[in-house]
């Protein structure tokens, strides 16, 4: 039985501080938040989470509580507290869970999957500290960037005013589960500032029925915590300046000797907003250690059979968006760009305990795009459509092996550079017949670049032996689709569409091809696919 304890309540709820402004221009309200949701983006399937649904969230995981959006889904079922971090990526739309995210993940606008792997650190984004999550299942690669195959998920950090001055709270559980946060939000300078922790543990579970139990089999403990600072103040002319610092530390087992997994990373940002623009630049630090056991058919005997001691990984970006209005239609225009580079270390065929060779690989990839969009609201009738063109480089691929034992070279491989242009749009429109229904149809391409993992990391499970393919793939993977969907709305049913769509076919395009996978619904899709790369 849970049992809480609330060490301190809410303390004080202060006011949202107002900048002075030109009285022609009205109050600027320092919100720590980007700009709004573009009118366009109705045309598209939007699911809103709220500040209350994520405050009162019964396990305080972000991935639980994204369940709640239809066609959402890791690539494996078990949360973060005892699956591999490797496992994590998200997708939506059922689109088919992956190792490497195929939905963009963005806190506050800033890409949040692993530079080097694709995968999501979700202990690192406590729902308590957030105030509202938006998610566009489908999309495509719009003004967010590339990546956006399934769909995006967009995090928004909380304002003072969310935080409702200070507040604790501690949580005691069976398997000596542990869970504890705080949080305060102060005004200052005529903005905001915001800081908070959390922290879980736990003996975890046996991941093993019962029956199948050997002496070997033990439960996966975790332990995880968090520290988010952010700081907002007004500018001059009505602008705002936002700053935001996260760091989290995340340790697991999965239930065997020599099954740890350790994940430790950093972002720092700092973003300016206007009336109709804002501009953002970020840094990100993330490494990564894992070790592989193999466990023998009477479960009696565990051997390690790899050490991924070190996946040390950067991401550097910026972006930029401006809002004209032109007319009656309001405009879209900016750009980004995103650069990660990373390599993988690692020990692997032991013998009797002790790794004989190793490893290092590792590359660069880098994407810098522009788009445009425009969206006009008619009554009842709004109309959206743009397109965006990247650039796109894969450089500094490399795959080195070694004996251990007299550190003969086995295998120095450079892999060639490529570059290539990337085009890709979106339109939609949507007619509100009511305060209850609206038509929607919408078609859009997205795409994503293949990781430094998937490019450039050979491992083997079990049996099965996955080489690197740095030509992965000739042309980054797309996703099409064209979607018409009747929705009505209930507030009391929120965030969750009741009706789904009429008519949908998709089409996932990759380089090489694959199996052909019919879905279980009566919807009308056809997709290709190739065959997944997950992490063992």
């Amino acid at each position: 039985m849970r049992r809480r304890l609330i060490l301190l309540a809410a303390a004080a709820a202060p006011a949202p501080a107002l900048a002075q402004a030109p009285p022609a221009e009205g109050p600027i309200i320092v919100t720590g938040r980007g700009l709004a949701a573009a009118p366009g983006e109705a045309v598209y399937d939007v699911v809103e989470i709220d500040r209350d649904r994520l405050a009162h969230s019964a396990t305080n995981r972000l991935e639980d509580v994204l369940r709640d959006v239809p066609g959402f889904q890791l690539f494996r079922r078990s949360d973060a507290r005892s699956a591999n971090p490797t496992s994590q990526g998200a997708t939506l739309r059922a689109l088919g869970g992956n190792a490497s995210s195929r939905a963009l993940l963005l806190l506050d606008g800033i890409p949040q999957a692993d530079p080097f792997g694709g995968w999501i650190a979700w202990p690192a984004f406590d729902p308590r500290r957030l105030g509202a999550v938006r998610v566009v299942r489908g999309g495509g690669s719009g003004a967010n960037g590339p990546g956006a195959l399934a769909g995006t998920i967009e995090l928004i950090s909380a304002s003072a005013a969310d935080l409702e001055g200070a507040a604790a709270s501690l949580s005691y559980g069976s398997r000596d589960a542990l869970d504890a946060y705080a949080a305060i939000g102060i005004p200052a300078g005529g903005g905001f500032v915001t800081l908070s922790g959390a922290f879980a543990r736990g003996d975890g579970f046996i991941p093993i029925v019962e029956a199948q139990r050997g002496p070997v089999d033990r439960p996966s403990p975790y332990d995880q915590r968090s520290v988010s600072l952010r700081a907002a103040a007004p500018l001059a002319a009505g602008v705002e300046l936002q700053a935001s610092a996260l760091w989290f530390d995340d340790q697991r087992e999965r239930g065997t000797a020599l099954s740890d997994v350790s994940s430790q990373g950093a972002d720092a940002s700092l973003r300016l907003v206007g009336r109709r623009w804002s501009a953002l630049a970020y840094v990100q630090t993330r490494d990564f250690s894992t070790s592989f056991a193999s466990v023998n058919a009477a479960r009696t005997a565990v051997t390690r059979t790899s050490d991924q001691y070190a996946v040390p990984a950067t991401g550097l970006g910026a972006r930029g968006e401006w809002r004209p209005r032109l007319g009656p239609a309001e405009l879209r225009l900016g750009a980004d760009w995103r650069d990660t580079q990373g390599r993988t270390e690692e020990l692997f065929q032991f013998v009797a305990g002790r790794g004989t060779r190793g490893r290092i690989a590792g590359g660069r990839t880098s994407t810098l795009g522009a788009f445009a969009e425009a969206a006009l609201e008619d009554g009842p009738l709004t109309l959206t459509a743009g397109g965006r063109i990247d650039r796109w480089t894969i450089s500094g691929g490399f795959l080195r092996e070694r004996l251990l034992a007299t550190d003969a070279l086995l295998t120095d491989t450079a892999f060639a550079d490529r570059a290539g242009w990337e085009p890709t749009g979106r339109a939609g429109a949507a007619w509100r017949l009511g305060e209850a229904l609206t038509l929607r149809s919408a078609a859009y391409l997205g795409w994503r670049l293949p990781t430094l993992n998937e490019l450039y990391r050979p491992f083997r499970v079990a049996t099965d032996a996955t080489a690197a393919n740095a030509a992965l793939p000739g042309a980054p993977a797309r996703y099409r689709s064209r979607r018409r969907t009747a929705r009505r709305t209930r507030p009391a049913l929120r965030p969750h569409p009741v009706l789904e769509p009429a008519r949908r076919r998709d089409r996932q395009r990759h380089a090489r091809p694959g199996p052909r996978h019919l879905p279980r619904n009566r919807l009308r899709r056809r997709r290709r696919t190739i065959s997944p790369t997950p992490q063992p």
